[in-house]
């Protein structure tokens, strides 16, 4: 990770370019293949911000796909600022992983986009987390938890404006960007923030996932969120989500439905990450 600047103090710019939000999620959505299509298919799929698409109810499970991944979640809040979700310990997710059964983070990064990958059925390990998706913003941010309940930091990851599935398989549907921003919990007010795998991000250009313009997107994005939310703390950052504490039956564990969008998920697998 890369120090690139503390709330209330000067930024390091992380993208050679100034172009706009709009612009750079319009270069990323082109050319994105099988990684850039939920895994529904369904025709049903809707911007978060379009008027008619599907609002989620609070308890509600629902699916979370970002590509490949397909997370049970826990539905907080709905409204026209976002969906705000919670992830009990123990929830049942898929995942892509090296086909040959090493975990992704194993595999040296100058493969990682190039090897052989299947679905994996596995939990969310550690603590709880809270995730809130702004509607129509490239990023969601993610509220982690120490052991003891308290803030751990806060995790913004780069992906795609999400899009919504209604009727028998509730889901949101985003691609990850690959590079994040990472808020640490110390001195609020004037906490570190760290620039998260630019490493990877180069090699998911020398791999064929990315070109060199749509990384210098992506870069453009992480600026983006810098000063839209970060460096003035705005929303969701002054509303607390840091220290919301789930009840009893909202922290339940969440089991992954039977319905086509797991179903498919399952059967999926590819060659390299451009597959499948």
């Amino acid at each position: 990770m890369e120090l690139i600047g503390r709330r209330g103090d000067g930024w390091a710019r992380i993208s050679s370019e100034s172009v706009s939000v709009d612009e750079a999620i319009a270069l990323l959505e082109q050319n994105a293949g099988e990684e850039g299509r939920p895994i529904s298919g369904s025709r049903d799929v809707v911007p978060s911000g379009a008027p008619f698409a599907p609002r989620f109810t609070p308890g509600e499970t629902i699916l979370w796909q970002y590509s490949r991944h397909v997370e049970a979640v826990r539905v907080v809040r709905d409204d026209e600022r976002g969906l705000v979700i919670w992830i009990p310990a123990g929830s049942e997710r898929l995942e892509s992983a090296p086909a040959d059964g090493r975990r992704t983070r194993d595999v040296p990064v100058h493969e990682r986009f190039s090897i052989p990958w299947v679905m994996r059925e596995t939990t969310w390990r550690g603590q709880g987390v809270l995730r809130v998706a702004p509607t129509g913003k490239p990023w969601s941010l993610w509220f982690f938890r120490a052991p003891d309940g308290t803030p751990a930091g806060v995790y913004v990851n780069l992906e795609l404006p999400h899009r919504r599935i209604g009727g028998t398989s509730p889901s949101i549907y985003s691609r990850d960007l690959v590079l994040d921003l990472w808020i640490e919990a110390e001195h609020p007010g004037s906490e570190d923030v760290w620039l998260k795998d630019a490493d990877e991000l180069a090699a998911a250009v020398d791999q064929g996932r990315f070109t060199s313009a749509q990384a210098e997107a992506v870069r453009t994005l992480a600026d983006h969120a810098t000063r839209e939310v970060i460096a003035s703390g705005a929303w969701p950052l002054d509303e607390g989500w840091d220290t919301w504490n789930p009840d009893a039956v909202t922290d339940a564990p969440v089991r992954l439905p039977a319905n086509a969008i797991v179903d498919a998920a399952r059967a999926r697998s590819g060659r390299t990450s451009l597959e499948g």
